[in-house]
């Protein structure tokens, strides 16, 4: 197992098509990273879910998921499950979010996510975040599209319990349907545990990597 560390990360950005799936996919990420870098610059860009109480829980939701961040959230109304056909809008958002910031990390859906809405925004990034690291979060659904992962962010049995007790504290909305318990957000995060040596983790998909061998 490779380990690097994140020297130089005071500006991240976060992608999602719907409110909660970045809390979900990347939430022991986010609390593990800010709290460990206070004031860290965190633009966040949700396509779906403005001007209903979705967005007031993702508003409440991020905030904390990301203690003591800068964070600036924009939660936009594109409809749900309907991406594709709103292909323009969701370019143009996601090349706004580029124009300003310039992060150093970016947590994004995953590319071969089925759900089309995720898989689609996460064809968007590369194209307004060409020199990016992107962390492709997961999310655990019907379609059984998991996969292999290739990076990993162990998280403490803290963090992992804190993880969960956010999401059902700020997605009520959410709390009926089937996935979303206790079970399955520490089932996963302890499977991903198990592949990193750790007691919990949450794992993404890279794509590509740069290396600086000589930074400091």
């Amino acid at each position: 197992m490779i380990r690097f560390r994140a020297t130089r990360t005071g500006r991240i950005a976060l992608l999602a098509a719907h409110c909660d799936d970045l809390a979900i996919g990347a939430g022991g990420s986010l609390l593990t990273l800010c709290s460990a870098r206070p004031g860290v610059q965190v633009d966040a860009l949700v396509l779906s879910g403005g001007g209903t109480e979705r967005e007031d829980e993702e508003r409440a939701a991020l905030d904390a998921f990301c203690p003591g961040a800068d964070l600036r959230l924009t939660v936009l109304k594109l409809p749900d499950g309907r991406l594709p056909a709103r292909w323009e809008e969701a370019k143009e958002a996601v090349e706004e979010l580029r124009a300003r910031t310039d992060p150093d990390l970016l947590f994004a859906p995953n590319p071969a996510d089925a759900h089309q809405d995720h898989r689609g925004l996460a064809k968007l990034v590369p194209t307004a975040f060409r020199d990016h690291q992107v962390l492709g979060y997961e999310i655990a659904k019907w379609d059984g599209d998991l996969g292999r992962p290739t990076a990993y962010q162990p998280l403490t049995p803290e963090i992992a319990e804190a993880k969960v007790g956010l999401l059902h504290r700020h997605y009520p909305s959410q709390r009926h349907r089937s996935w979303f318990d206790r079970e399955a957000f520490l089932g996963l995060a302890r499977i991903r545990g198990i592949e990193c040596h750790a007691r919990y983790a949450e794992a993404f998909h890279v794509n590509k990597l740069t290396f600086d061998l000589a930074g400091g």
